[in-house]
């Protein structure tokens, strides 16, 4: 079974810059992933579908067909976390065994004024991103 470690998003960019093996999957909506951003390099295997927001039934083959080895060390993230996490416990299921978790994800949880990107999450450290 799979321990899934909960990393911060400086240390992800670590990770990938020390690991040429390590895959970073971003699990956030197409919306999310074309619109708002992205890291370069993410591997973009959507989690869940609104309105319902339920998962895709076929998330794990997804996954598979990008990252077929499942000790390949693979990192996930969403917008702040959470998804991520329901992400790497169905792949931990799945027999993955290297599992990273982006706590505050792309965008960090929001501040005092409801508003996101200012107090976490990839892009508010100034990490390597992009818009598509």
């Amino acid at each position: 079974m799979s321990t899934i470690k909960s990393i911060s998003p400086t240390q992800a960019h670590e990770i990938l810059q020390g690991d040429s093996s390590t895959q970073l999957i971003d699990t956030r909506t197409s919306i999310e992933y074309s619109f708002i951003g992205h890291p370069i390099g993410a591997i973009h295997v959507p989690l869940k579908r609104p309105p319902e927001w339920l998962a895709f039934p076929d998330f794990i083959e997804k996954v598979a067909s990008h990252v077929a080895d499942t000790t390949t060390p693979i990192i996930l993230m969403c917008r702040s976390g959470a998804r991520s996490m329901a992400a790497a416990e169905l792949l931990a299921e799945a027999g993955y065994k290297s599992l990273y978790n982006m706590d505050e994800g792309f965008e960090g949880d929001k501040d005092h004024n409801n508003h996101r990107g200012n107090i976490g999450g990839w892009r508010f450290h100034g990490l390597p991103w992009e818009q598509s």
